[in-house]
């Protein structure tokens, strides 16, 4: 008894010591211990994702990498992994395992290292959020007390929750839900037992036992994951049998992107750093959601690559990018031929896949191209063989491929860039074996390809509401992040007339006012030099009707009316439609486009023209909500109407018109609108409005003539056919209520096509970056004629001659287009109270009496129609003049 005695003395005094220790350690420390509280409003760091207007995600922003579950939500496998490996006795201790504590302390005295930290879920939390990882015993008692905290703070799921999100995995993955995506591009519930023990291993080291830089090191610690699962009978003997014998799946992956649209996603990723900062944007989980829908955006996307390709074949081949072997020898005038450093040194020597694989990988690639090298070259035996030229090659993924001569014959020799080589007649004057080339993807078809050198942009706007529906910058973000769409300032030629004749409108003139069409020569004594305006063919057609002249694009009317408004007023003017006045030009060349400025910018001018006379404001982002889907903000843009009600006809400065498709794709959801919904006393719904520049009479008007410019006009018969600029927009499209105008600059060093329907408008511009290099001629493809015996197939490589807008840009626009009009029907643009519509003569643009085909119908604003008719000396009838005969096909293409 004495000696029991004297233990428990003992045994009372230290334990009172070790209380009173701990007390005052714990005062000690007190003040460095950080308030817990936080946790239960903690905001895990979470990157930026931005996705398409119906919800594709396009991009991701942020260094950490992380995708927030709730618990339950996660598998309740992966739970139980977690548990048996990290913390097994979880929902029974209170911040501390003292079973834990006293292995660890056991461990220490027997090794004298710090092997075993003792840490439960909670206290690794405590550490991540608030400590650092230092083995100190100062960090591990901080660390005990904040667990205990949180444990009378938060419930157990609520740490287990956080544990989940919070932990590092690896690869910048944090919780794991990222680590599901990095490492398998799954969400949790898709995940293997295997993958969720691989996972599940990471949290004791990451880099160590990551399983794609250390996939041996994973395969063990899985075992062990899986061996605490067996022990704690999570799982059977069965599912431990396969689980551990399974291979290693993982791969690193990237954001789980639904569209690739980076173009589109930098400019709402800069816009949200410009509002938010670089820090808060890229780790506040904001979703941000663009005004351009993932199909129109595509759409573009592959307008712009397709086009940029057409003009590329068309000008020849600029040969293959290396050899891995078989070197053609080099002709006296060529180049030395490169070959690739990975080549082995002895040429017979034949390649491995993995060696393919290793020297392919190495070639710069964008979407669609596909290296490939050059394995077989066919060539017919005869040249009456029925037989075609083909090439066998193996692409970047081992995969053998046959490219067929349809796929080949394009590929003549590039000289310059208005100078291409001889038609090839056989593969082999094209490419040989070790070729390292390009393959693209086209209509299911293989073909040869190459990067082009030439650089185009599109940009799309809602013209109701200024909504940005597809921004393409280039060929590929990756090989230039340069936004050629938003960011290049290129002068717009012929894009500038319909702001000029706009601008004539509003100073009296009519559609049928006659306007000469004839040389202009102009001496400037300042310079000593004389100006000389040219049409584009020089061709000149003496007096003709306004209408007609932008149709044509007639470079001289288009001086000579902005002569008769006046410089200074044609500029204010043509500032109305967004253009900032002090990057108008101030001399007379500003009629002939010489002003520069971005697609963004001339596609919101031709909004104008399009939308009834509104100047919207372009905008990317639609909404934008917090990582729990809450709405922080909605776009409020002003809409071209005026009042902007939902309810059934609206009135537009006297003029009836329908809302109901230009409010459809705002009001789909009424919640989260902030501000962009008020409801008048009648209870309508109320849109603010933007602000009107020109009357609804002068944009509707102007659009018409544009229309005529995409088009074929008068009567082949009666030789008054004629042809607009950017006819092939109704050849091929089918349909009359399209409006647009092309434009191209001295030198086609700038091509651009803008027009609309009334829903969508689209600006598109093709172009070198180098502003000095212009875009050439193309000549005679006797092999792509022979293969399409349409002669001038405007979608085809035999387009030849000098390029221009119809060329170069248009395209582009039309393959948009076709996306876009796809099943909506035809309907006519609204013609809006105020404009009238009178026979007049063709030839004089006064009324007339007569009916036949020496008269038209035509448009005017109310009171400034013609008042005189024609007399009959003046009238003039193409179908009797014998020298006036209907342009040949010749003479069209």
């Amino acid at each position: 008894m004495k000696y029991i005695k004297t233990l428990f003395i003992l045994a009372l005094i230290g334990g009172t010591l070790g209380v009173a220790a701990l007390a005052g350690i714990y005062f000690y420390i007190k003040p460095d211990l950080p308030s817990v509280t936080v946790l239960k409003d903690v905001r895990l760091q979470t990157p930026m994702r931005i996705y398409t207007y119906d919800g594709k995600l396009i991009s991701q922003y942020g260094v950490k990498r992380r995708i927030p579950v709730k618990l339950e939500d996660v598998p309740e496998k992966l739970i139980q992994a977690v548990i048996a490996t990290e913390d097994s006795r979880f929902y029974e201790h209170y911040g501390i395992d003292p079973i834990g504590v006293a292995r660890a302390a056991v461990n220490l005295v027997l090794t004298g290292e710090k092997q075993q930290g003792a840490s439960t879920l909670t206290m690794q939390l405590a550490r991540g959020f608030f400590l650092t990882r230092d083995k100190t015993f100062i960090r591990k008692i901080k660390e005990i007390f904040i667990a205990i905290h949180m444990e009378q703070v938060l419930t157990k799921d609520e740490i287990l929750e956080l544990y989940l999100n919070r932990v590092e995995l690896g690869h910048r993955a944090f919780g794991f839900g990222a680590a599901a995506q990095v490492y398998y591009g799954k969400n949790l519930k898709e995940l293997s037992l295997a993958q969720i023990a691989t996972i599940a291993g990471l949290p004791q080291a990451p880099s160590v036992l990551n399983p794609v830089s250390r996939p041996e090191r994973s395969v063990e610690r899985r075992r062990i994951v899986l061996l605490r699962m067996l022990d704690e009978e999570f799982i059977t003997q069965a599912e431990f049998n396969e689980a551990a014998s399974q291979p290693v799946t993982a791969r690193k992956h990237g954001a789980e992107i639904d569209l690739d649209a980076p173009y589109l996603a930098d400019l709402i990723y800069n816009e949200m750093v410009e509002i938010y900062g670089k820090e808060e944007a890229e780790t506040g989980g904001y979703q941000v959601y663009a005004t351009a829908p993932a199909d129109t955006q595509l759409a573009a996307q592959e307008a712009v690559i397709r086009n940029l390709h057409d003009y590329d074949e068309r000008h020849g081949y600029r040969g293959p990018i290396t050899w891995l072997w078989g070197k053609p020898e080099a002709d006296e005038d060529d180049e030395p031929v490169e070959v690739s450093e990975n080549a082995p040194t002895d040429e017979n020597k034949l390649w491995t896949p993995d060696e393919i694989k290793q020297a392919l990988d190495a070639i710069p690639h964008f979407h669609p191209l596909v290296p490939a090298v050059v394995t077989q070259v066919f060539d017919p035996p005869t040249p009456e063989s029925e037989l075609e030229p083909s090439i066998t090659v193996t692409d970047l993924n081992g995969v053998e491929r046959v490219i067929e001569w349809e796929g080949l014959d394009w590929a003549r020799p590039y000289i310059t860039d208005s100078r291409q080589g001889d038609d090839p007649k056989t593969a082999s004057d094209i490419v040989t074996p070790g070729a390292v080339i390009y393959i693209r993807l086209q209509e299911d078809k293989w073909r040869i390809a190459q990067i082009p050198t030439v650089s185009g942009a599109l940009v799309a706007l809602n013209p109701h509401n200024g909504a940005v529906q597809a921004v393409v910058g280039g060929y590929s973000f990756y090989q230039s992040q340069f936004n050629r769409a938003t960011q290049a300032k290129r002068q717009v030629g012929s894009n500038i007339k319909p702001f000029i004749y706009s601008a004539a409108i509003e100073s009296g003139y009519t559609l049928a006012s006659v306007i000469n069409d004839a040389p202009i020569n102009q001496w400037d004594a300042s310079t000593g030099v004389a100006w000389r305006p040219q049409n584009s063919p020089a061709e000149y057609d003496g007096p003709i009707r306004m209408r007609v002249a932008l149709g044509k694009s007639k470079n001289v009317v288009s001086v000579r009316l902005m002569r008769g408004v006046g410089l200074q007023k044609a500029r204010e003017h043509i500032a109305k439609f967004g253009f900032q006045l002090d990057e108008v030009p101030n001399d007379e060349t500003v009629s002939l486009g010489s002003g520069s400025h971005t697609p963004l910018e001339v596609v919101r001018g031709m909004s104008v023209l399009a939308n009834g006379g509104y100047l919207v404001t372009p905008h990317f982002i639609d909404r934008v909500l917090n990582e729990q889907g809450e709405s922080l903000w909605q776009a409020t843009p002003k809409w071209a109407c005026n009042p902007c009600t939902e309810e059934g006809e609206q009135s537009r400065d006297g003029e009836e018109q329908n809302l109901e498709a230009m409010l459809e794709a705002q009001l789909n959801a009424d919640a989260g609108l902030g501000g962009a919904v008020q409801l008048s006393e009648a209870g309508s719904k109320v849109k603010p409005s933007a602000p009107q520049v020109i009357s609804s009479q002068n944009a509707f008007l102007v659009a018409d003539m544009m229309r005529t410019g995409v088009r074929a006009n008068g009567s082949w018969n009666k030789k008054t056919y004629w042809m607009g600029t950017g006819w092939r927009a109704r050849n091929i499209l089918q349909r009359d209520d399209l409006a647009g105008k092309t434009g191209t600059t001295n030198d086609a060093r700038d091509t651009w096509f803008s027009g609309f329907h009334r829903d969508i408008i689209a600006t598109a511009w093709v172009g070198f970056d180098d502003m000095n290099r212009n875009l050439g001629r193309a000549t005679r493809n006797q092999n792509l004629i022979n293969r399409n015996p349409e002669k001038f197939n405007w979608l085809g490589n035999a387009m030849i001659g000098g390029e221009d807008g119809a060329k170069a840009a248009q395209p582009t626009w039309i393959r948009f287009m076709q996306h876009m009009l796809d099943g909506v029907p035809e309907e006519p643009m609204a013609i809006p109270d105020g404009v009238v519509r009178v026979r007049i003569d063709r030839t004089t643009g006064k009324l007339t009496r007569r009916t036949d085909h020496t008269t038209l119908f035509e448009y005017f604003a109310q009171g400034t129609e013609p008042k005189v008719y024609v007399l009959d000396d003046e009238i003039v009838d193409p179908a009797q003049d014998e020298e006036n005969t209907a342009p040949t096909p010749e003479d069209i293409f």
